[in-house]
């Protein structure tokens, strides 16, 4: 690896570098660390614009992926860097669940919306899935209180697609002192009623239907109220998954009426739940985001 590329992390960090490419104008970086809440090594990325590598505070976007994706999916298919370099936005994509490459060691699911790669960003109770299973206090403090002490980010908002989408709003409106905005795209908008997340919570939480309300979207939205300005969400009009009702995105909009939260939801015509769809809006909300930053 070149040194001159690298990043002016803390003497202790817990970070490690894994790789450094230069993108348009600024650096997209990889790193690796052992989570405390996870007990597995967990990887994410981060784009840093000139301004963040300078050392000068830039707001940051917390991006939350979809069934069966790690880092990589929107870091090489979404084409977020270039209006993030400039805007000088930081945008951050951890891993969709713990894992591990020995087997038995983190336990899986032969479903691919139950298991590695489908946390639902929720922490479990049930075994085997407790000891590792543990991604909403790995969001929401571990890994949030590393970046926030590790690289120069004055605000986070969050967003996320799918499976990431549940996870964005969730957590978005569960802990809104922590994120200044939210987004999301194609979300899965009541996981409690869609047949994955009914699948994925038998497994996570058993028969106890309160955490299963508590990991809902739409359901923490309406008890919650409103929490933000403005929150954006995307929706590809020929999703199928969204005529399948796995996305129950009426409910998110019924939600935000009781709830009094201002949402703009757009329905894309011609669009898919597909990475095609996420590179049509994505700009639209890195510049959400950024706004929302510069309100606060």
């Amino acid at each position: 690896m070149n040194n001159a590329y690298n990043y002016n992390l803390s003497a202790n960090t817990q970070l490690t570098q894994k790789s450094v490419n230069r993108c348009f104008n600024g650096e997209q970086h990889y790193y690796t660390h052992q989570s405390a809440a996870t007990k597995t090594p967990m990887t994410f990325s981060i784009y840093l614009p000139d301004e963040a590598l300078a050392g000068q505070l830039c707001p940051a976007i917390l991006y939350l992926s979809g069934l069966t994706c790690d880092a990589d999916n929107v870091t090489h298919k979404a084409h977020f860097q270039q209006r993030c370099s400039e805007l000088g936005m930081i945008f951050i994509a951890p891993d969709t669940s713990p894992r591990s490459s020995e087997e038995n060691t983190v336990p899986n699911d032969e479903r691919y919306f139950v298991g590695q790669g489908a946390s639902y960003y929720v922490d479990a109770t049930c075994t085997p899935w407790s000891e590792h299973f543990n991604m909403q206090s790995y969001m929401v403090d571990e890994l949030y209180d590393l970046l926030r002490s590790e690289f120069t980010i004055s605000s986070i908002g969050i967003m996320g697609h799918s499976m990431g989408g549940h996870g964005a709003l969730l957590l978005g409106f569960k802990f809104p002192s922590k994120f200044v905005s939210v987004s999301a795209l194609s979300p899965v908008c009541a996981a409690s009623e869609s047949a994955w997340g009914q699948a994925a919570y038998t497994e996570y939480f058993g028969d106890d239907k309160a955490q299963w309300a508590q990991a809902d979207a739409a359901q923490m939205i309406e008890s919650v109220g409103q929490q933000y300005t403005s929150i954006l969400v995307d929706q590809g009009a020929a999703d199928n998954f969204l005529a399948e009702g796995q996305l129950q995105t009426p409910k998110l909009q019924q939600a935000c009426e009781k709830a009094k939260q201002p949402l703009t939801l757009r329905y894309q015509a011609g669009h898919d739940h597909s990475y095609y769809f996420i590179q049509t809006v994505i700009n639209d909300h890195i510049e959400h985001h950024w706004r929302m930053a510069n309100l606060n």
